[in-house]
């Protein structure tokens, strides 16, 4: 029976969904338990400032030239040619692969020279042996982009073989790695012990695929072919570059500004951000991408109504996920960073400075979670430049905010900046669609709003009073008493949104209802 179950999780679009939805969680516990070890060790002060900027300049090739751009335009390309003529797919992977790894790894070696020029403008505010750390790490951090290279392209293959057990795993593994290099490495090594956490991370998120890879029919071949096939994945590439290009400079100048600001301030944004896109990546990326080949298929065939019944129904199922979550994250925010962060050298007043970051960003989750589905609705109908224009425009606003909010608010003002430049493209883009898509529903996405609204905000007052009530029963200078006010708090406020969603008859509250009769029934047939 186990067998059975496995095959068609391993072999199936619902059951990838599966495998790639749970390991992702586990994954993101991991990244949780990374943070916590950052925060403990290191507090939010120079040291974690020195780490988190290390990463913007091997994020800043990795995440333009690879990360998203090349597996989106890899998979298609490689599927079409693999189902036609499986020795040409091997050598197509194999020529991509090779190629990535002399451009990239050129690419690195010319980083590698001009690391101290780069990251002196990366991080004008850091004092002389900051800068010194800072090229030390990033040099190191920047020979796992060779690893990622290998691993992304491999799990591109997979992916297209619909094989999801070992590229799910993946990002576990990396966060492992990096774990193990702030435990073990850290001690021996000092500071650039955590670079080579990162590497070994890396490595191992390559290593974890290769058995599932070579056991399916791939081999490592030793070929750069330079044709049509390949064109035409680097022509693909090109929007989506630009794209995660201006992404990764937006991060890169938020970092050059919070450098100039009080010691911790980069640790205090990068902590922050990530424990508020936990919620995004879990929920809002993955509707937006189960939706994707529908809206694919009604733009295909002019079917604006099938087009506007799904955008709908998703729009209105993401806000109705992640309303309550900034609501609670607000009111919770004290809490969370505690629980997650707190401990070791992360002090009080880390604590607070986080916190009120988080409260900040919490403002915009349902923008940032909209902005994936409002994308891909336009690259449906093949439109890739609006979107793109519509982050160009809003990345430029968020500069500019930041700029003028740091120098009155420090940290907390590039929190608002982020924020306010999140919602600025999301209307946009809802804007822009609507006069493509006349008709999508406004009105029922309106009065649902509305709806959840209000009961997100009963249930933020739930949350705040039961904060109260229970401070008064629990120890609040211990990690238990917080965790127990913290969690209880929560947990009453959710169950007291679902309730209300059912009083209001809300037609979102049955998403819950549908997936788990669905994977049931899928656990039983192996049919969604």
């Amino acid at each position: 029976m186990w067998y059975k179950l496995w095959y068609k999780l391993n072999n199936s679009v619902t059951g990838g969904a599966v495998i790639i939805a749970f390991f992702s969680f586990l994954s993101k516990i991991f990244a949780l338990l990374r943070e916590r070890l950052i925060a403990s060790n290191f507090g939010a002060g120079e040291l974690s400032d020195i780490y988190y900027s290390a990463f913007r300049l091997p994020d800043l090739i990795f995440n333009t030239l690879v990360l998203g751009a090349l597996t989106s335009a890899f998979i298609p390309v490689f599927q079409k040619v693999w189902f036609k003529d499986k020795k040409e797919g091997l050598i197509l992977a194999n020529s991509v692969l090779n190629f990535f790894l002399l451009f990239i790894g050129a690419l690195v070696i010319l980083a590698i020279c001009f690391t101290p020029n780069l990251m002196a403008l990366i991080t004008p505010g850091f004092s002389d042996w900051q800068l010194s750390m800072v090229v030390s790490l990033s040099r190191v951090m920047l020979l796992a982009i060779l690893f990622f290279v290998a691993s992304n392209i491999i799990g591109g293959v997979l992916n297209s073989w619909k094989k999801f057990f070992s590229f799910s795993l993946a990002a576990s593994f990396y966060n492992i790695g990096i774990i193990v290099g702030i435990v073990f490495f850290y001690p021996k090594l000092g500071l650039v012990g955590l670079s080579w956490g990162v590497v070994l991370g890396a490595f191992m998120h390559l290593l974890i695929q290769l058995p599932e890879i070579i056991k399916n029919g791939w081999h490592y071949q030793l070929v750069l072919k330079f044709d049509k096939n390949l064109r035409r994945i680097l022509k693909l590439m090109l929007p989506r570059t630009f794209g995660l290009a201006a992404s990764q400079i937006n991060l890169v100048i938020t970092t050059m500004i919070a450098s100039t600001l009080a010691s911790g301030s980069i640790a205090v944004f990068n902590l922050a951000n990530n424990l508020q896109s936990l919620p995004i990546s879990l929920f809002a990326v993955s509707l937006a991408v189960a939706v994707f080949p529908t809206f694919t298929q009604a733009a295909s065939e002019d079917n604006k109504q099938l087009f506007a019944d799904n955008f709908s129904i998703s729009l209105r199922r993401i806000l109705y996920l992640l309303i309550p979550i900034s609501v609670l994250m607000v009111v919770l925010r004290a809490q969370i960073v505690r629980i997650i962060l707190g401990t070791g050298a992360f002090n009080w007043q880390n604590t607070y400075d986080t916190a009120q970051t988080l409260g900040l960003f919490a403002l915009s989750i349902f923008a940032q979670g909209l902005i994936p589905l409002l994308g891909r609705s336009f690259y449906a109908y093949e439109d890739t430049k609006t979107p793109m224009a519509v982050s160009f425009f809003s990345i430029v606003i968020n500069i500019i905010f930041s700029w003028i909010f740091a120098k009155y608010w420090g940290v907390i003002g590039l929190a608002i900046a982020f924020s306010l430049s999140s919602i600025i493209n999301m209307f946009l883009l809802y804007f822009i669609l609507s006069l493509r898509v006349p008709d999508i529903d406004h009105n029922k996405i309106f009065n649902s709003l509305l709806k959840i609204l209000a009961n997100s905000c009963l249930c933020g007052l739930v949350a705040y009073a039961m904060l109260n009530l229970l401070s008064l029963v629990v120890n609040m200078r211990t990690f238990l008493g917080i965790f127990i006010q913290g969690f209880g708090a929560g947990l009453v406020a959710l169950l007291s949104y679902v309730l209300l969603s059912i009083l209001f008859r809300l037609e979102e509250v049955d998403i819950v209802k549908r997936i788990l009769i669905k994977f049931w029934i899928f656990l039983r047939n192996g049919k969604y």
